[in-house]
């Protein structure tokens, strides 16, 4: 994913880990991609694709901010290199800037839109709020009505906090509503950072190393059976009327696992670094959740892209996921499933005292478990050419035989 306006935002979400990423730059800072960077980054990448449709991935902060001629000049930059391939885009924003010149442009140009918003009012404004304090709901659903009636085509991203993972069936029932057909459920996990990120200027910690101390999770990090739970719960009613009408992510993962597809999604991966970050001055990072100065693997300008991502640095940072997998995940019934899911989130020691525990472990084992039989029916289903919907009249026909 590439983030042109780099940590900069218009909003001060209270868990926001990305607002910080400011501070690891020089003061002063222009947080603007260059118009070389750019076009470097736009060349590279295409050139770099061995396949006739290319997606790029645009992210910030808030990418809005730096206005719609901006984006006139990348669609333009894009199809300057596309050399005959087709050419899609996405865009992740909080959909406070949108107006109807946005939505005419992302229309006209097949944008896919990722929409930030975490439930109900209540829900969403407990955290998503802007500079100001004030709260967003309003603005964010103001934007997603101008999204729908400019017929663009738009998914929503929720992070489940211990807030709103509290109501399960309000968030999802509320998104249904307003008329997302793919979403997306982001596990909230943020440390309190140690005395030395803390001096640093830092507001969380680092991922995790082999010599960090244990360090507490945030208060609004959503704990791991309530996690568990949530999920359970949203698929527990998804299952019986919404198969094949609304796409969650998380249910659609676990039926490419289930079915031997696969994953789809490196949380779940054997092995992960394919999912780099390119901040706004063209430095390109293992991963999104990795941006830090260790984890840096080069610059557009001084290095291809290519070099750096088959680098063997980058090879090291995928391949470790699995090598320090604890052998208590390895023992694991749904380690088929999980295979320890993030980085990120391995700060936990399992019980037997290995490090690396997942610290979502119980959340995932819950829901993996849960999930099992009816993963199991829908894999049949499409083994037999038939739609996986096709589950909610088998679960129908069995509560009417068994009232």
């Amino acid at each position: 994913m590439a983030k042109p306006v780099g940590p900069i935002c218009n909003l001060s979400c209270e868990y926001c880990y990305y607002l910080e990423k400011e501070k690891l730059f020089p003061k002063g800072e222009n947080f603007r991609m260059k118009p070389d960077v750019l076009e470097s980054y736009i060349q590279q990448y295409i050139s770099s694709q061995q396949t006739d449709e290319i997606t790029f991935a645009w992210q910030g902060g808030e990418p809005t901010l730096l206005g719609l001629d901006y984006f006139k000049q990348i669609v333009a930059l894009e199809k300057k290199h596309a050399d005959g391939r087709r050419i899609n885009n996405t865009l992740q924003t909080n959909g406070t800037l949108l107006n109807k010149d946005w939505c005419r442009f992302f229309g006209d140009h097949d944008f896919l839109i990722g929409l930030s918003i975490d439930g109900p009012r209540a829900l969403h404004d407990a955290h998503r709020v802007d500079r100001g304090g004030k709260p967003t709901f309003d603005r964010v659903m103001h934007g997603l009505s101008l999204l729908k009636a400019h017929e663009v085509e738009f998914n929503t991203l929720t992070v489940v906090s211990a807030t709103n993972a509290t109501q399960p069936l309000a968030v999802y029932d509320f998104l249904r509503e307003v008329g997302s057909g793919y979403i997306q459920f982001i596990p909230l996990v943020e440390r309190l950072p140690s005395s030395e990120s803390r001096e640093a200027g830092l507001d969380f910690a680092e991922p995790p190393g082999p010599d960090q101390p244990e360090l507490p999770v945030t208060d609004w990090s959503v704990r791991p059976l309530m996690f568990g739970n949530f999920l359970t719960t949203i698929f527990d009613a998804w299952v019986r009327r919404d198969v094949g009408k609304v796409y969650v992510q998380m249910f659609d993962v676990s039926l490419g696992i289930w079915s031997d597809v696969g994953p789809g999604l490196c949380l779940f991966l054997p092995d992960c670094g394919e999912a780099l970050a390119l901040e706004h001055n063209g430095d390109l990072y293992s991963c999104d959740h990795f941006v830090y100065p260790k984890y840096k693997l080069g610059n557009v300008m001084n290095d291809s892209i290519v070099a750096m991502v088959n680098s063997a640095a980058q090879e090291d940072f995928g391949k470790a996921k699995s090598r320090t997998l604890p052998n208590y995940c390895r023992q694991c019934e749904v380690r088929y499933a999980c295979n320890g899911e993030c980085p990120k989130h391995r700060f936990l020691t399992t019980p037997d005292g290995e490090p690396g525990l997942n610290y979502l472990c119980a959340g995932y084992r819950k829901f993996f478990n849960h999930v099992d039989p009816y993963m199991r029916t829908m894999t049949q289903l499409l083994r037999a050419r038939k739609p996986p919907a096709e589950i909610m009249d088998m679960l129908r026909q069995q509560t009417e035989g068994l009232a």
